[in-house]
């Protein structure tokens, strides 16, 4: 397809394309961007304008046809809160300089830092500069004729090296994007039969401790019991939903982004893509953890608990996260952004990127200056997190991670191994 004979529009809603296609050009790109959860995000009023996500998704159509092509999901946004990469900094010095750095238009999926696709297609479809150029002039023509504002960037957050490679595609006529790095951390499951053989691949040390750990809430009383599918009953999610207000209010100070009515539209439409784990002490349930799985991985989402207990976030959160990727035999278990404490527990330091464009020619310099003083720091970061690997010297050089370099600027394209990471 080229940028002659294609046709772009924009919707507010997923309800404006048919379910089957949405899910057809969305398969095997995880849990996250299947209709049912984008739909209850939207359904739920998670995500409106009232909540400073706006849906603002792509369709793009070969010639004057109805038929969906390809799917680009995005919002508008109001605030950076929700999208893990953080861009305040450069919000603050749009105020100082009298511009409004907000509305923004942003390809992500809300509140969920899991790097995936971003163009969703039949695979026959790509990202070329000029088409690119089209539809960000489309999107800014939405903004100004639906709310009467200019937007002042595009970002596309934590897309995969498919989508990457394409977005940085060199146009010598177009403003090209900038690329920031980040890093997560990601459990690989390198064909373990049982939790004990993943043990057996960490030092005597590290072995000692996690055993060590388990052992004392055992001791205490603490078991932990899994729910997923119709096993996931009201009382049980009721229980999480506690939990996750309970410490989203303690730490942030409000009850999360997330209300009940999109949880309880998950479990009606995707239960078999859920799984609860609650943990209990001395039969009285204490904390509850929210993952999702599918073909593609196991994914910890959102934690919550109404009793401090020494150890048990790590148990509930990871630990039995590593064992239910085990016993489901899943390539991976992501638990989450953020958190150098996972990486003696056997996660593996990855990058994940997110690519920016900035209308105002001056703030893109400005920033792309920024990131490319920002790039070291990260891959330094990165290779420290390689070398404090818990693993024995016998089993490293089976691990997908490896230590590199990042240059100074946007031409890198990360290696494949270390984009499966």
């Amino acid at each position: 397809m080229t940028a002659q004979n294609y046709r772009i529009r924009i919707i507010n809603s997923v309800e404006k394309l048919p379910k089957a296609r949405w899910q057809q050009l969305a398969r095997g790109a995880g849990p996250f961007l299947s209709y049912e959860f984008l739909h209850a995000l939207e359904n739920s009023e998670s995500c409106t304008n009232e909540s400073g996500w706006q849906p603002c998704h792509i369709v793009l159509s070969e010639g004057q046809h109805e038929n969906v092509d390809a799917i680009i999901p995005g919002y508008l946004k109001t605030h950076s809160y929700g999208e893990y990469v953080f861009d305040h900094a450069w919000a603050n010095a749009y105020v100082q300089h009298g511009l409004d750095y907000y509305p923004k238009w942003i390809s992500a999926i809300p509140f969920t830092p899991v790097t995936g696709p971003r163009l969703l297609s039949d695979g026959q479809f790509s990202l070329t500069p000029a088409l690119i150029n089209e539809f960000e002039q489309a999107l800014a023509d939405h903004a100004k004729r639906e709310f009467d504002e200019n937007l002042s960037s595009f970002h596309w957050l934590f897309p995969d090296n498919a989508t990457s490679t394409q977005l940085t595609q060199s146009s010598e006529m177009l403003p090209h994007y900038l690329t920031r790095y980040t890093v997560q951390f990601q459990w690989h499951n390198y064909g373990y039969d049982d939790f004990d053989a993943f043990l057996s691949a960490l030092t005597s040390r590290k072995r000692k401790d996690i055993k060590k750990s388990r052992r004392r809430l055992s001791e205490q009383g603490v078991r932990f019991t899994h729910h997923t599918g119709d096993e996931i009953t009201p009382e049980t999610l009721q229980f999480f939903t506690k939990c996750y207000k309970a410490t989203y209010l303690k730490r942030s100070g409000h009850v999360g982004y997330l209300n009940d009515a999109f949880f309880e539209q998950l479990v009606e439409n995707i239960s078999d893509k859920m799984l609860i784990v609650t943990a209990i002490e001395n039969d009285v349930a204490v904390a509850s953890a929210l993952f999702f799985y599918d073909e593609t991985g196991l994914y910890g989402r959102y934690w919550g608990a109404l009793k401090e207990i020494d150890g048990l976030h790590f148990a509930c959160c990871y630990f039995e996260g590593i064992e239910i990727a085990i016993t489901k035999k899943l390539p991976l278990f992501n638990p989450g952004t953020q958190g150098e404490h996972k990486i003696l527990r056997g996660f593996e330091p990855m990058y994940c990127r997110s690519h920016h464009k900035l209308r105002h020619a001056s703030f893109h310099s400005a920033v792309a200056d920024f990131l490319q003083r920002e790039t070291p720091h990260i891959a330094n970061y990165f290779n420290q997190a390689r070398n404090a690997l818990p693993f024995n010297k016998e089993f490293v050089p089976t691990l997908k991670t490896t230590s590199v370099n990042l240059p100074n600027d946007d031409t890198y394209n990360q290696n494949e191994k270390n984009d499966e990471i």
